[in-house]
């Protein structure tokens, strides 16, 4: 009995190990937008014995990522929490674009989302008042593709050569590293003053709109205009919004207060929660 008990045992591993290995068949090596790599071998060089070549895209994407393996904290957008997931187009958009992925209503593509405040560090609260972003990357079968967009419709800025001067405004007071995280504060009033053009963004930042109760109930709203052109070869210019299922909600300034006195990870515990609990749910 006990030998019949460990074949069994074994049996079970092995069935384990078969249904979590991992399957490449029909699958190619990419670059980080999709393309297929069909060497990953050689760099391209100026002839048989030439020196490597900086027109190889290639080599050099594979570069930088290994020299940014150790990557230091970013700049803006430092605190985040990310999610997998897929994206189903509710009906078919052919009439604007000829991408696949906007096509078909029964199509699931692959996507992972990255939610983050703005100012703070890696290490800041998640309640912030702060304007939140997203990125969002599709793994289409036609390639790769990103969106990137804030939860506010609008910017303080109208010209990007302004982008670092804005963030150096909302980053803490450089004399005394304080507040963390936080925008209203004298060097971010100082610019705001001297930029009219900030004033609609500066209403929203500082309406109760700016602190999300969840990630999961907040709109998105796409920064860049794309040109989609459909089968006819018509072209249009189009943005995109996202609309919560469970509808825009946010949290007053002092309930933000407590929240982050007692779980600074709040948002980024209430995504894992949700996760896990619809997985459970689905019995996965």
């Amino acid at each position: 009995m006990p030998k019949e008990t460990n074949k069994t045992n074994t049996n079970d591993k092995l069935e384990e190990l078969e249904q979590n290995r991992e399957d490449s068949t029909g699958q190619f090596l990419t670059t980080n937008q999709g393309l297929r790599v069909n060497d990953d071998q050689n760099s391209l060089k100026a002839g048989p014995r030439g020196a490597t070549l900086l027109e190889d895209f290639i080599l050099r994407e594979k570069i930088t990522h290994f020299d940014h393996e150790r990557i230091p904290e970013r700049i803006v957008h430092a605190r985040g929490a990310a999610a997998h997931g897929y994206f189903q187009v509710y009906e078919s958009q052919n009439e604007l674009t000829k991408a696949g992925f906007l096509q078909d209503p029964s199509l699931k593509t692959p996507v992972f989302v990255r939610f983050s405040t703005v100012a703070g560090s890696r290490g800041s609260s998640d309640l912030a008042r702060d304007v939140r972003g997203f990125a969002v990357k599709f793994y289409t079968e036609e390639g790769n593709f990103d969106l990137v967009g804030n939860n506010m419709p609008v910017f303080f800025i109208q010209d990007a050569i302004k982008f670092p001067d804005l963030i150096h405004a909302v980053k803490p007071e450089p004399n005394n590293e304080i507040p963390q995280a936080a925008s209203a504060h004298d060097t971010f009033w100082d610019f705001i003053s001297l930029t009219p053009e900030s004033m609609h963004m500066v209403m929203w930042t500082m309406s109760d709109r700016a602190i999300p109760r969840s990630y999961r109930m907040m709109e998105g709203f796409g920064v860049h205009t794309f040109r989609f052109v459909n089968a006819d070869g018509k072209a249009r210019f189009v943005k995109f919004h996202w609309k919560p299922l469970l509808g825009v909600h946010s949290v007053v300034w002092d309930e933000a207060q407590l929240i982050s006195g007692r779980d600074p990870d709040f948002h980024r515990r209430d995504l894992w929660d949700a996760i896990e609990g619809a997985l459970i749910r689905s019995g996965s």
